[in-house]
C-alpha cells in the first residue's frame, strides 16, 4: 500500500515528489551543499573590494637635453595621434617634461594587451620624423597590484645597516612565498667619471667615442632560456664596478696598444644622497612595500608578513625599530568582521520572529535552510573566482531575506494544508508544487531587478559586478533548498504536528494577539480607509509631494558614494622650480613641527595623542599624489603620510585635524602646492574639479592661481591644487 502511495506522488509531482519520499536524497544534498560550502569558505579569498585591473601601456621617450615645449612639439605631438589609432585604446594621457616624455594607453576591458603591445610597437616604429638623438623608447604594459601593507624599518643608524635589515626581511618574505615586495628610500650608488680634457685632446678622442665604449662593454649577452615559460634570460657582460670600467678599451691601435677609460679619465665610486627618503621623527627609515597581484589573498599575505617581522625583531641592532603601517589588510578584516557580525545579528533577529510566528518544527527547518543556501552560495561564488569583499558580503547581507521568504512560503503553506487534512507527504510535496511558480516568478524578478547594475560600465561597473552574480547565486541555493530539501524535512515535521512542546508556547501566544489585531483593530482600519478614500488619496500625494520636493531642493542630500572615516592623511607638496632639496627639507622640517604641536595639543584636550604614525618622505609624493608631480624635479617633491588612532577612539573626525594642522603650518617662500587631504576607499576623483581651457600658457597659469587663492579662503576647501607647470 505504501509503494503505491509513493509512486502515486511521485507521478503527481515529479522531481518534487521523488525528494518528498527519499529523504535520503534531500539529505546528502543537503551534505553535498554544506561540505561544498565549508572547503570552499577555506580556499575563497578576502579583500576589501573587488580587483578591478585596468589594461595599460606606456611608452617612455627620453631625449637629453631638451625641454618640455620641444619635447611636446617634436615628440609628444608626432607619437600621440599614432598611438591613438592602435586598435582597443579608450583614453592616452601624455606628459613632456625636461629630457623625457610618457605616454600612457588606457585599453578597453576585453582587449587583449599581448596583442596590444606589438600594435605599439609597430605604431611607434611607423613614426618617422622624430628627433635622431633620442633614446630606444621602453613600451611596456603595466603591472597589476594591490598594498596589502608597508613595513617601516628606522632608527638613528646608517641607512646601510636598515637596508640591510630590510633585505634580510624581504628574503624571509619570499621563503613563504611573498614575492612581490619593494625597498624604498635606500640610497642608490653612483659610479662617477671625470673626463679630463686635455688627455681627450691628446687622444683625439671626443665625448660620444667614450659613451660609445661604455655602452657596448656594459651591455647583455643571452645566456639562455627559462624551459616552462620561453623567457629568455640575459646578463651582464662586465661587472658593474669602477675598477671593471676603468679598464674600458676606448680605442686600440694596428700595434696592439689600447686607450683604456683610465688613461683620460678619473674613475670612482661616489655615494648620492638618497634620491627618495624617508624619515621617522626626524630619523632615517627604510620602507618595505608589500603588493599582492590579482591571484593573491591580502589577508594570508598579511599573516606570514606578521611572522616575517616578528621573526627580525630579536636580531635588530639596538636603537632600530620596525613596524607595520598602513595594514590594508587589517582594514579588510575588520570590515569583513564587522560584515559578519551584522549579518549574524540580522540572523538572529529573523530566527526570533520565525519562532514567534511559525511552530518550532516549521520554524527550525526555515532557519536550517539559510546557512545551506549560503554555503551554497559561498561554493558557487569561489567554482566561478569571485571573492569575498565588501560588495559580494553587502549582497550575502541583503539577500538574507531572499533565502527565508522562499522558505516560509513553502514551509507555512504545508503546514497550512496538513491542518485541511492532509497526509504529510501530500501536504509537503502539495506545498512545493503550488509555490514553485510564484516563488520562482518573483525570484526571476528580483534576479533581474539586481542584473540592471552588470550593465552599468568603467570600472565602478566592474567593482560592483560581484553584486549581480552573488544575488542570482543566492537565488539559485534559495530555490534548491526550498524545493528540494525542505519539503523532505517538512513531511517529518508534519507527521509530528499533534505534539506540542514548550518552544510552541511563543508562537501560539503571538499568533492568537495576531488574529485579535487582525480582527479588531486591522479590519477597522481598512474599513476606514475605505470610506474615508478621499482623505487617504490626498495625505499620500502630500507626502509624495514633500519627499520629492525634499530631493529637489537637496534637503536629502544625494551622495554617489559614500566615504566612511579613515585613520589616514596625507600631504603632499611641490616647490617652485628654483627651489632646491634644502628648501624642500625645510618645508617638511615645518610640517613636522606643526604635526608635533598639533599632537600635543590633541592629546591634553582630549586625553589621548592622535598621530600613530608620521612618515616624511622626499623626493616623490604619495597616495594620489599631485597632478603637477609629473613636471617636477624628485627635489622639489615631498609628502607626510599620518596614521591616526581608530576613528571609535577619538571624538574628532580626520577632518577637523586636516583643518588645524592647515592653520598651525607656516608656508615656505619657495612652497608651490600643499594639499593635505584624508585618506579613503571608493571611486577616486576630486570632490569639485574645475576645468579652464582656451587661452595661453601664461593665462592658464594666472587664472589657476586666482582660483586657487579664492578657494583657499574657505575652510572646507583642502588639496587645491592645478595640473600645469609653467
Amino acid at each position: 500500500m505504501s509503494t503505491g502511495i509513493s509512486r502515486t506522488a511521485n507521478n503527481r509531482y515529479g522531481i518534487l515528489g521523488y525528494f518528498v519520499q527519499h529523504r535520503t536524497a534531500a539529505n546528502l544534498l543537503l551534505i553535498m551543499l554544506i561540505v561544498a560550502g565549508v572547503a570552499a569558505t577555506n580556499r575563497i579569498r578576502a579583500q576589501f573590494f573587488p580587483d578591478v585591473t585596468v589594461e595599460r601601456i606606456s611608452v617612455n621617450v627620453a631625449w637629453p637635453g631638451a625641454g618640455p615645449s620641444e619635447m611636446d612639439e617634436a615628440v609628444v605631438a608626432r607619437l600621440e595621434p599614432q598611438l591613438r589609432t592602435v586598435e582597443g585604446v579608450k583614453e592616452v594621457t601624455a606628459v613632456a617634461r625636461t629630457g623625457s616624455a610618457s605616454i600612457t594607453l588606457e585599453f578597453q576591458p576585453s582587449a587583449d594587451i599581448d596583442q596590444a603591445l606589438i600594435d605599439v610597437r609597430s605604431a611607434f616604429d611607423q613614426v618617422g620624423d622624430l628627433p635622431e638623438d633620442i633614446e630606444e623608447p621602453v613600451i611596456r604594459p603595466a603591472r597589476w597590484r594591490d598594498r596589502v601593507t608597508d613595513v617601516l624599518i628606522s632608527g638613528n643608524v646608517d641607512v646601510d645597516l636598515l637596508k640591510r635589515n630590510a633585505e634580510e626581511l624581504r628574503t624571509e618574505l619570499f621563503r613563504q612565498g611573498v614575492t612581490l615586495v619593494d625597498i624604498a628610500g635606500v640610497s642608490v650608488p653612483e659610479i662617477r667619471i671625470d673626463v679630463r680634457p686635455a688627455d681627450l685632446e691628446r687622444f683625439g678622442l671626443a665625448l660620444g667615442d667614450i659613451s660609445a665604449a661604455i655602452k657596448a662593454e656594459t651591455g647583455t649577452l643571452p645566456v639562455g632560456e627559462i624551459e616552462s615559460t620561453g623567457t629568455r634570460v640575459r646578463a651582464a657582460s662586465k661587472p658593474l664596478t669602477a675598477e671593471a670600467l676603468a679598464d674600458i678599451a676606448i680605442r686600440s691601435g694596428s700595434d696592439g696598444s689600447k686607450v683604456l677609460l683610465r688613461d683620460v679619465a678619473d674613475v670612482g665610486n661616489e655615494g648620492l644622497d638618497r634620491e627618495i627618503a624617508f624619515y621617522e621623527n626626524g630619523k632615517a627609515a627604510v620602507l618595505l612595500q608589500v603588493n599582492r597581484d590579482a591571484q593573491g589573498d591580502a589577508l594570508a599575505i598579511q599573516a606570514k608578513v606578521e611572522k616575517a617581522v616578528a621573526g627580525l625583531q630579536p636580531s635588530l641592532t639596538s636603537g632600530v625599530g620596525v613596524k607595520l603601517v598602513h595594514p590594508r589588510a587589517q582594514a579588510i578584516s575588520d570590515r569583513l568582521d564587522i560584515l559578519v557580525k551584522n549579518g549574524l545579528t540580522g540572523l538572529a533577529v529573523v530566527i526570533v520572529l520565525l519562532f514567534l510566528f511559525l511552530s518550532s518544527r516549521t520554524a527550525f527547518w526555515v532557519t536550517a535552510g539559510i546557512p545551506v543556501a549560503m554555503a551554497a552560495t559561498i561554493a558557487l561564488m569561489y567554482v566561478f573566482g569571485f571573492t569575498l569583499n565588501m560588495v559580494s558580503l553587502f549582497a550575502l547581507i541583503i539577500c538574507l531575506g531572499i533565502v527565508v521568504d522562499d522558505a516560509i512560503v513553502v514551509g507555512e503553506h504545508a503546514d497550512h494544508l496538513a491542518r485541511t487534512g492532509m497526509s504529510p507527504v501530500e501536504a509537503a510535496s502539495a506545498a512545493a508544487r503550488r509555490m514553485a511558480a510564484p516563488v520562482f516568478s518573483a525570484s526571476v524578478t528580483t534576479v533581474i531587478a539586481f542584473a540592471v547594475l552588470g550593465l552599468i560600465g568603467g570600472r565602478f561597473g566592474r567593482m560592483i559586478a560581484d553584486m549581480p552574480f552573488t544575488v542570482a547565486v543566492v537565488v539559485l541555493a534559495s530555490l534548491v533548498e526550498s524545493f528540494l530539501i525542505l519539503p523532505a524535512h517538512m513531511r517529518h515535521a508534519l507527521a509530528h504536528r499533534g505534539r506540542r512542546s514548550l518552544l510552541d508556547m511563543p508562537s501560539t501566544y503571538v499568533n492568537r494577539g495576531f488574529d485579535w489585531f487582525r480582527d479588531n483593530v486591522f479590519q477597522s482600519i481598512v474599513r476606514g480607509a475605505v470610506r474615508l478614500r478621499y482623505p487617504v488619496v490626498a495625505v499620500v500625494v502630500l507626502l509624495l509631494s514633500i519627499s520629492v520636493g525634499a530631493v529637489v531642493d537637496k534637503t536629502v542630500r544625494w551622495k554617489f558614494f559614500s566615504s566612511p572615516e579613515r585613520a589616514t592623511i596625507r600631504a603632499n607638496l611641490a616647490m617652485l622650480d628654483s627651489a632646491s632639496r634644502s628648501d624642500t627639507l625645510a618645508m617638511v622640517a615645518e610640517l613636522d613641527r606643526a604635526l608635533k604641536a598639533l599632537d600635543e595639543r590633541y592629546a591634553r584636550e582630549y586625553g589621548a595623542a592622535p598621530v600613530k604614525v608620521a612618515i616624511a618622505k622626499v623626493g616623490a609624493t604619495s597616495g594620489r599624489g599631485l597632478k603637477s608631480a609629473d613636471t617636477k624635479e624628485p627635489d622639489q617633491l615631498a609628502s607626510y603620510d599620518i596614521e591616526l588612532i581608530d576613528p571609535d577612539d577619538r571624538p574628532y573626525s580626520a577632518f577637523n585635524f586636516i583643518q588645524d594642522w592647515k592653520e598651525e603650518i607656516v608656508r615656505h617662500p619657495l612652497l608651490e602646492t600643499l594639499a593635505l587631504r584624508g585618506d579613503r576607499s571608493g571611486p577616486g576623483g576630486d570632490a569639485i574639479d574645475v576645468r579652464l581651457s582656451g587661452a595661453s600658457e601664461t593665462v592658464l597659469k594666472s587664472a589657476a592661481e586666482a582660483a586657487k587663492a579664492a578657494l583657499a579662503r574657505y575652510p572646507a576647501a583642502t588639496g587645491i591644487e592645478d595640473d600645469m607647470a609653467y
